[in-house]
């Protein structure tokens, strides 16, 4: 049924013909009826669209495109589907356009700054094939036939099978192939978490974009198969893994994992670099725009050589260990006890002397870290996309760095919190807008800021 446009708010499940405005937070369109504010999933600005009511809310309603009418004059081909890359469909241009102009109204709307100072958009290195690690979905299409790629936009249930993904690299394209066929051939299911049935869950691809390595894990649920026919079938990896997890969510994550063939870890290269990595550690995803990344945060973070250094939520060390070069001391705390061995792991594989790496919740450690190591000269977080907590901020003030260097994958995050430090005696000097992610609605920055 299509809503007729009458005043009344949609309710869910109606059918709007809507003319999309501009780009939210997040990517989704913007568009009104009767001044009631409808985002739109799958549509950009200058689009004419059939949209079909998700959610309704009191100032708000998300719905989903199901029919573009007519598209935007700026909308190009997209090169393939793909869920992972909604923005395929802007030129490059525009979507860095978007990000700039999101970071900005982010800090000026949600941080209260008159005019931020932004600085332009570093563009991608490459715009195209840049992951290097992607995770896919075992399903079935509706013969009954496995299929193995990306979960349906709005359909949860539902695989599309991926024959080319345009964010990973032939390399990664033509192992998720092999291991398809492979499964096709052996006659294996897919898991259907509506009954809690079938075997095979997802495969997860790790490449070392500088050192050439593959990680390929498999996890599927409890259970038997030919493991060594597939570790055969996987002769140019650096390791094969095989996770196996009994709960219902989408996640791998969970579970005990077992090496079939190789190395448990790969390396790679950041800054000189050379860093472990094991199955599931958090490292970034785009390694060419990591390097600018964290080159950036050094750049920002001023560093002479003498400087005592903290990093908050450090990982596996990439951030801790680019800046050690440049740096008297660095010290990291990372609440995953694993990330932490791997930290140390990292340090002693580069000959770092001068990073040390602690185990704890960053809201309980601080005041400890800086009894023992001293007030650090420069403070650096790089936190969740939920950003930081009202008290890690208070623990960040508390510790009176001279600078604070924060790297932010969401700048809605990153403006209250650069508010709360505004606020608690700093300066926001310089935020600037990194593209990790082209294709997509994603954005990074790095924000300096130091004492006023």
């Amino acid at each position: 049924m299509t809503q007729q446009q009458t005043g009344a708010r949609p309710k869910q499940g109606d059918e709007l013909d809507l003319t999309i405005e501009s780009l939210a937070h997040g990517g989704n369109g913007v568009a009104r009826t009767e001044g009631y504010v409808v985002f739109v999933k799958g549509a950009v600005p200058g689009d004419r669209v059939r949209a079909r009511v998700e959610k309704r809310k009191r100032a708000y309603a998300e719905a989903r495109a199901v029919e573009l009418l007519e598209p935007s004059p700026e909308r190009v081909e997209p090169r393939a589907p793909h869920p992972g890359a909604p923005w395929q469909v802007l030129p490059y241009e525009r979507q860095l356009e978007e990000k700039h102009s999101q970071v900005e109204d982010a800090l000026t709307r949600l941080g209260g700054f008159s005019d931020p100072p932004v600085e332009p958009i570093v563009p991608a290195v490459e715009q195209w094939r840049y992951r290097n690690k992607l995770e896919y979905s075992f399903g079935e299409d509706e013969s009954g036939r496995l299929v193995l790629g990306f979960h349906r936009p709005g359909r949860w249930n539902d695989i599309d099978d991926v024959t080319e993904d345009i964010l990973a690299s032939e390399r990664i394209d033509g192992v998720r192939e092999r291991v398809k066929e492979w499964c096709r051939d052996e006659g294996l299911s897919a898991y259907d978490r509506r009954d809690n049935t079938g075997f095979l869950r997802n495969l997860v691809v790790r490449e070392g974009r500088r050192t050439g390595q593959l990680q390929v894990r498999v996890v599927t649920s409890p259970g038997e198969f030919n493991a060594d026919g597939l570790a055969a079938v996987l002769e140019d990896a650096h390791g094969v893994l095989w996770t196996q997890t009994e709960g219902v969510a989408e996640t791998t994550r969970e579970g005990s994992t077992k090496l079939l063939r190789g190395k448990k870890t790969i390396e790679d290269e950041i800054c000189g670099l050379r860093f472990r990595i094991s199955p599931e550690a958090f490292f970034q995803t785009n390694t060419e725009m990591a390097e600018i990344l964290y080159g950036t945060a050094m750049e920002l973070a001023g560093l002479s050589g003498r400087e005592r250094v903290f990093d908050l939520f450090s990982g596996i060390g990439t951030i801790a260990l680019a800046m050690s070069t440049e740096a008297r001391e660095v010290f990291g705390v990372e609440v995953i006890e694993q990330a932490v061995a791997d930290a140390i792991q990292n340090a002693r594989l580069n000959g770092v002397d001068n990073a040390r790496f602690f185990a704890g919740d960053v809201r309980l450690a601080m005041r400890e870290l800086v009894e023992e190591a001293g007030r650090p000269d420069v403070l650096v977080v790089d936190p969740p996309r939920a950003g930081l907590s009202a008290k890690i901020v208070r623990r960040i003030l508390g510790a009176e760095p001279t600078r604070i260097v924060y790297v932010s994958c969401n700048p809605t995050t990153l403006a209250p919190n650069a508010r709360q430090m505004v606020e608690g005696g700093y300066r926001l000097d310089a935020v600037r807008p990194v593209d990790m992610f082209p294709q997509t609605p994603h954005i990074e920055c790095v924000a300096a800021l130091s004492r006023a």
